[in-house]
């Protein structure tokens, strides 16, 4: 590790701080603000990605304040990242929505402890990754190596997204050792029917979203250390970017397809990651300075939103009508 970094370490102190600020934000989410379960409108989610992006943006000022230009400029590449990357959880989170049918107002609560797990398991990611970072630097290229396969494949893979939550291990593991119901049961995760506590389709759901998470750990975890190697720079971004993940999945969830080059640039943001990293085996000479990255990922990212809002997808064909008359081919018409 750099000495200047190693020198600019977060005390605990402030990991403790940062933590219990953490969590007194998702009570104060699920006590008071959402109480009770309902449908997220845009200009609420709205108004909440706004608030999670500006507690962000001062956090990054405090860590400019506390640390330097340096540890600031880290902080907000990781964010930029991570947020980014957080945008294939969104499109798999509205696959397992649709696939289990749950109701738009009892989605933010299964987001909301979902997320709650996530930030408990990138944790426990992130200090096993700076550990074996310290012990052993070379496992900085392994991670390197891991995001230029994984960044070539997203980039060369041409098929949507598929999530067939029925395979999941987890869920399979889980129906087999548990009861459960077969209908939902309002907003709650568990029941009890003549003494016995049964798990509602809802928990169902908080399980695959769970398992679901800890596949997107493996890519970002190792990204964000392509950044920095500073832990608490790391966590901080990391965990900033999981907590405004819920409103933007409310604002986007309707309109995921429309960006339709974002894959393009978040693959490219995993191979220059990647590139960089492993960049470090010639020697000091090619590294590549902490504003430069930013600057690449900021312009990948700005640029993939753009091309998506300027070219946007060809509309869908017309569907075949019979006999020019009546409803499409294959639809039932209202006599039916």
């Amino acid at each position: 590790m750099d000495p200047k970094q190693a020198a600019a370490a977060a005390p605990i102190s402030y990991w403790i701080y940062f933590s219990i600020g953490v969590l007194v934000l998702l009570v104060l989410d699920l006590s008071v603000f959402h109480r009770k379960a309902h449908r997220i409108s845009a200009r609420e989610a709205l108004a909440w990605t706004g608030f999670w992006v500006s507690l962000a943006a001062g956090f990054n000022l405090w860590v400019f304040y506390r640390f330097g230009s340096l540890k600031a400029q880290e902080f907000l590449t990781g964010y930029l990242m991570e947020e980014a990357l957080s945008v294939d959880n969104i499109f798999v989170f509205v696959l397992i929505f649709r696939y289990f049918r749950v109701k738009p107002e009892y989605q933010h609560r299964i987001l909301f402890w979902g997320i709650l797990g996530a930030i408990v398991m990138r944790l426990l990611f992130i200090l096993i990754g700076g550990a074996l970072i310290k012990a052993f630097h070379p496992v900085l290229y392994v991670f390197g190596a891991f995001l230029l396969f994984t960044g070539f494949k997203l980039l060369t893979h041409k098929d949507e997204i598929e999530v067939d939550p029925s395979r999941n291990w987890a869920l399979r593991v889980f129906k087999r050792h548990f009861r459960t119901t077969e209908e939902f049961q309002g907003p709650r995760f568990l029941v009890k029917r003549d003494g016995l506590t049964y798990a509602t389709p809802l928990f169902l759901v908080l399980v695959v979203v769970e398992t679901t998470d800890v596949v997107f750990a493996v890519d970002s975890v190792p990204a964000i250390f392509g950044v920095t190697e500073d832990t608490f720079i790391v966590f901080t971004s990391n965990i900033f970017a999981i907590l405004g993940l819920r409103s933007i999945y409310f604002l986007l969830a309707g309109m995921m397809d429309a960006f339709r080059f974002l894959k393009v640039g978040l693959s490219l943001v995993l191979i220059f990651i990647g590139i960089k990293m492993l960049a470090e085996i010639f020697g000091e000479e090619y590294k590549v300075s902490i504003t430069v990255s930013l600057g690449v990922v900021a312009g990948i990212l700005v640029t993939s939103i753009l091309a998506s809002i300027f070219r946007p997808p060809p509309p869908p064909p017309p569907l075949p009508e019979e006999n020019g008359n009546g409803p499409p081919s294959g639809t039932p018409s209202v006599a039916e």
